[in-house]
């Protein structure tokens, strides 16, 4: 029986609305009607002596920035609050999160806005080469080899395109912890392509725009009844494959925000599905990833979630 890819923007149990591959309507509505199907993901305190704990809820500048003289870049970038705070990556346009057990991010953050997206004229992506983490022990890397063969594309979770203001900000995002493996046909070239320049669009029309991307690994309901989470691994490192990819896009205009979040499935997508049918409540993905997102905004300046 062919699967059929159906995205589901109702309630899993614990407010767990996320795309998710299923087989028949049959499957949809028995999860549907499961309210012990799927528990909140927690997120985990750091020590409490951490310097970043402090810079996230205090603004205190971390030892990292000060190493790299970029304090008020990143600062921008993380405005909103970090995520989490385990392995993170601080480069001149975006920060992340990185997942050492999967080789691939927890999350990527970037700060857009019209002028900082401008692109320069020399830019020139074949100039850029993907390469490998060297900040990261090479127990926990991915490596070139690692997709070579594979099947998979090395996806950006911050794209390219986003930093095109110079080659040296385009060729940051080719280092490979910046990279998660994707299907190429179908999602990577297509539907997150797609998605990407929808963002683009978004800086467009707005002052500032904050986005948060990286991978999920959702479960699936198998014969048994019960639910599995399975995902492959590819290469000599067992680079985890995830079975979905979430985007949360924060728009500011006049002191007004508006929120967009998206789950697609790592899979080729039907280009005629628009992509609203992918926009999922916030909070599903945040008990998913087991973090939360933009946890700093006041809930009350944001004026419109997913349009509505």
């Amino acid at each position: 029986m062919n699967k059929l890819f159906i995205p589901v923007l109702g309630s899993f149990g614990a407010g767990f609305g996320i795309a998710t591959l299923l087989t028949n309507k049959n499957e949809i509505k028995e999860i549907l009607s499961n309210s012990q199907s799927l528990k909140a993901a927690t997120v985990l305190n750091p020590p409490p002596d951490s310097h970043l704990v402090e810079y996230k809820q205090t603004g205190v500048v971390s030892n990292d920035d000060l190493a790299l003289g970029n304090v008020s870049r990143t600062q921008q970038i993380m405005k909103h609050g970090y995520p989490s705070l385990d392995n993170l990556r601080i480069f001149d346009n975006f920060v992340l999160s990185y997942d050492r057990r999967n080789r691939v991010a927890n999350w990527v953050f970037e700060h857009m806005s019209f002028e900082k997206m401008r692109p320069a004229e020399s830019i020139d992506r074949g100039k850029c080469e993907f390469r490998e983490d060297s900040s990261i022990h090479q127990y926990f890397r991915s490596t070139n080899q690692d997709y070579k063969g594979s099947g998979y594309d090395r996806g950006h979770l911050a794209a390219a395109a986003n930093h095109r203001s110079s080659q040296a900000l385009m060729d940051q995002t080719f280092v490979l912890s910046n990279m998660a493996p994707q299907v190429g046909k179908g999602f990577n070239r297509d539907k997150w392509n797609e998605l990407e320049m929808e963002v683009r669009k978004m800086v467009k029309e707005n002052d500032n725009v904050w986005v948060c991307t990286g991978p999920l690994y959702l479960p699936k309901k198998e014969a048994d009844n019960k639910l599995y989470v399975k995902y492959e691994v590819i290469g000599p490192q067992h680079v985890a494959v995830p079975t979905h990819f979430f985007k949360v896009v924060l728009c500011e205009k006049q002191g007004e925000y508006k929120l967009y979040s998206y789950v697609l499935p790592n899979l080729p997508c039907d280009q005629s599905t628009p992509l609203s049918s992918y926009l999922v409540p916030v909070d599903s993905i945040e008990r998913a990833a087991g973090f939360l997102i933009f946890d700093k905004v006041p809930r009350k300046l944001i004026k419109s979630i997913n349009g509505k």
